[in-house]
């Protein structure tokens, strides 16, 4: 597949052809979905704790005696049913770590590239270089590349020029392209990839 190289100025200066075994799969739903509902389970805490009625602090003598006083038996003040006892079913700190092999990793990911090369959603450039953190000048150059919708930015490397720009974007975001994930790949419309990033996803996806 053959994707045109343009500049800051939106000009067409080469040709590139993406590599097939990347960005030429039929794209797998079924893992790509896997991919993403792992992401997001590994992102939640899971550290809300309640406590049991073993864990709250008193209750440790009887209320009062067990006959003879016209009242229900109590064993303790923290059991479940009383003000400031313990929780029952309450929930408690855990893990929503889910594991994926690397090889499904690494095809989710391909899926994922595979589908926006297929939709034409692939911006390519040959250098993407800011003097200073300014946002119109970014917003310039998306101006000029024609995109419209949101947008992800893979970075070959860390750019604070180009990060401080795109930060006040809100439908804009930059990604070292270490970082790149199946999750952010579809939820925004266009990818905007340097060369150099390219070459990075060749590397550790080739």
């Amino acid at each position: 597949m053959q994707v045109s190289v343009r500049n800051m100025a939106g000009e067409t200066v080469s040709e590139f052809d993406l590599p097939e075994a990347i960005f030429g799969l039929e794209p797998n739903v079924a893992v790509m979905h896997q991919a993403v509902l792992r992401q997001l389970a590994n992102a939640r805490l899971g550290t809300v704790d309640t406590k049991t009625r073993a864990e709250v602090r008193g209750g440790g003598h009887k209320p009062w005696r067990q006959k003879h006083t016209g009242r229900a038996r109590q064993g303790s003040r923290r059991a479940p049913h009383w003000k400031g006892g313990g929780v029952v079913f309450g929930p408690h700190q855990r893990s929503y770590e889910m594991r994926m092999p690397r090889k499904m990793r690494r095809l989710a990911l391909r899926s994922a590239l595979s589908a926006k090369a297929a939709e034409q959603q692939i911006v390519l450039l040959d250098e993407l270089a800011l003097e200073s953190p300014k946002t119109r000048d970014f917003e310039q150059v998306l101006g000029n590349l024609n995109v419209q919708a949101s947008a992800l930015v893979v970075l070959p490397e860390r750019n604070d020029n180009v990060e401080r720009s795109a930060r006040n974007l809100s439908d804009v975001k930059t990604l070292q392209v270490t970082c790149l994930n199946v999750f952010d790949i579809l939820k925004f419309d266009t990818l905007i990839l340097p060369v150099k990033a390219l070459q990075v996803i060749e590397q550790i996806l080739g």
